[in-house]
This record gives C-alpha cells, structure tokens and sequence, in this order.
C-alpha cells in the first residue's frame, strides 16, 4: 500500500515537472509573439492618450520606444491615423512649436496632388484631419497645403498664396451651398467675381472657377466624423467650467447651468454628465460687461458692441432634440460669488476674438490683389 502511494505520488510530481517543463519550453518558443501582443498593447494605449492630449500621446510612443523623435515617423503615424481621433490630430498638426510645424510639413509631403485640380486636392487633405477652430492654426495648415499643392501641380497658379486665398474661398463656397441656415446661396457668377484679381493681380481662368463652383455644388466636403471621443476632446481640458445661472431670451426666467469655457466658446449643459451641450455661444466678436441687476447678484453680460438689437449667433437644444438659433441680443449671466464674477469675467475676455480667421484672410487677399498694383 505504502509502496502504491509512493509510486502515484512520483507519478504526480514527475508529470508536473513535465508540464513544467513543456509550458517553459512553449513561453520560449512563443517570445516574439508575447512581445508583439505586449507591443500592441502599448500602441493602442498610446493611442488613447494621443485622443485624449496629443503631445503626452506622442511622448508615451517615443518613451516606449513605439515611434521614432523623428517629423518624418511621427507624420507618418498621423497620415495612417488607424484609432486617431482626427480632431486631435488637426489639433496636433496646427501647434506653433517649430517641431511641431516641421511634422505638419512632413505629413503634407505625404499626400500626392500631381495632376488634382484644387476641390480634389482639398477634399484629400481635408478628410485626414479635422480642421481646428483657431485662426492661426488654420493659416499655418492652409499656407503648408498650398504650398504643397503649387509644388506637385507647378504653374497653375501664380504664387501660394493665390493658391491659399482660392481654397478658403472654396471652404467657405462649401458652407454657402450646403449649411441649410445660410438663405442666401451664392451664384457661379458671384463666385467668379469674389476672386477677381486674386492672381497676382490677375485673375483665373473664369472655366477653372466655373468647374470648382460645379464640384462644390454637386458633391459637398465629407468631413471626418470622429469616434465618440470628439467631444470627450473639446472639453477635456477647459479654460474655465463650473455652474452659472443664464438668463433665458424669450421667457425671462433664470436657469442653473454647467458652463465650459474653451475653444473660443462657451458651452452650457443642464447636468454635468451630459454628452451634448443644451447651448453654444461662439465669442467671436462679442464683448463682456458687468451690469447691476434687482433679481441677481454677480451679473456680466454678453453682447455685441454697437449692435443693440442683433440677435447674437448663437444655438440651442430644444427639448425635443432639435437644434435650433438662439435668441438671445445679450446673454445676462449670474456667478455664485464676486470673485467667481471676476474669474469668469476674465477668462471670457481672454477668449474673446474678433473674428481672427477672416482678418487674416483680407490681409492676404490684399496682398495678392495688390501685386499687380505695385
């Protein structure tokens, strides 16, 4: 019996050992595929990072060895763009650090425009990002796709920044024909005479404008739709937040808000856990103002100056999911404190721009209208 026991148990003990053995021997044989799987893991969480805060995303691949410090490998990465929120690349891309620029040049090099006339160039290169909201950052991005395309397609147009002032004029063409708020459709003809004299002076080919007008209306930009992360993005890291009381337009009655403050606009939320904004308030030409009112302590105002009764552009959800214009021809807003009033206040004015985007586009295109001039 003792015998029968003992023998069992050196079975037990050499079958273990065997089992031992083979599951070292198939760790060791299966090396490369655990590093890869360790590997691929680390990417996707890079990945996510990048999503989140695109610079820390880029240095948590370099750090683990993922990507190379180099413009040239990083604007690789973006150009394939496999799980990249395309907002945070946009965002990446337009970043005035001069690494930064160089990787915006590096992957504009990566797209071919050899023989694309200019809405197939620009719905290209739109699709592999999405365009930020801050005027500088689109004057750097729109000033390295021009010169990009006049390199692949030379002789075209006069200089790059003839090339610069067409492709915002179709952008903007783009929202004219197809943004169902704007009434006032713009006609071939009036397209052909807002870029009068961009060329140098001179101006285009009326057939090469008449065919870009022709592809804009028959077929609008597709713009990138994100993942879901887009607005987890927009409001990741704020300039301000924190709850409000807003003044409603039309019925005068006071409402408690979640307020996000950035990105040039300031975002209102009925709770915080809402995905969706209730409203938008864009500051692009609005100013601020403190104001004194009976019902409400720590009031300031939104409103555009000189301007009494326009209504401010601006939109809002419905409760029945629908988004609507808002109302509003000043925006009366209560903080809980004073000094939460001079916080909100100031970081309103800091964000508060007037209209950046199309000053800087008049600048040029004054530039190249005067060419001819002098």
């Amino acid at each position: 019996h003792l015998r029968c026991v003992h023998f069992v148990k050196c079975k037990f003990y050499l079958d273990l050992k065997n089992v031992k053995k083979r599951l070292f021997s198939d760790y060791k044989d299966n090396t490369p595929l655990l590093k890869n799987m360790q590997r691929n893991k680390q990417v996707a969480m890079g990945r996510k990072k990048f999503n989140m805060d695109p610079k820390k995303g880029i240095q948590f691949l370099i750090e683990n060895d993922l990507l190379k410090n180099t413009c040239e490998d990083i604007a690789q990465f973006l150009y394939k763009g496999e799980g990249l929120n395309k907002t945070a690349i946009g965002d990446y891309l337009g970043e005035r650090d001069e690494f930064n620029i160089q990787v915006l040049h590096a992957f504009v090099e990566l797209h071919e425009f050899t023989d694309l006339n200019l809405v197939q160039a620009l719905r290209q290169f739109l699709w592999s990002f999405r365009l930020p909201g801050e005027a500088q950052k689109i004057d750097r991005m729109m000033e390295a796709f021009a010169q990009r395309y006049c390199q692949c397609n030379n002789g075209v147009f006069q200089s790059t920044d003839t090339c610069y002032v067409l492709s915002f004029a179709i952008i903007m063409l783009n929202t004219s024909l197809h943004n169902p708020n704007v009434k006032d459709k713009p006609t071939v003809e009036r397209f052909i005479a807002m870029n009068r004299g961009i060329n140098d002076g001179g101006d285009l080919p009326e057939e090469l404008l008449r065919n870009l007008y022709e592809s804009i209306k028959n077929e609008p930009f597709k713009i990138p739709e994100d993942d879901g992360n887009d607005l987890t993005h927009t409001f990741f890291n704020p300039d301000r937040e924190g709850w409000l009381l807003k003044l409603g337009g039309r019925v005068k009655t006071w409402k408690r808000r979640w307020f996000i403050l950035t990105d040039n606009c300031l975002y209102y939320f009925e709770y915080t856990t809402d995905k969706e904004p209730r409203g938008i308030i864009p500051l692009e030409n609005l100013s601020i103002r403190e104001v004194e009112d009976s019902k409400k302590p720590n009031c300031f105002e939104l409103y555009i100056p000189d301007n009494k009764d326009q209504v401010i552009k601006a939109c809002k959800t419905e409760a029945d999911g629908r988004v609507v214009e808002g109302n509003h021809t000043v925006y009366r807003i209560s903080a809980p404190t004073p000094e939460e009033k001079e916080e909100w206040i100031k970081c309103i004015k800091a964000a508060i721009s007037r209209d950046p985007f199309y000053e800087m586009l008049a600048a040029r295109k004054k530039k190249v209208s005067s060419t001819k001039r002098h």
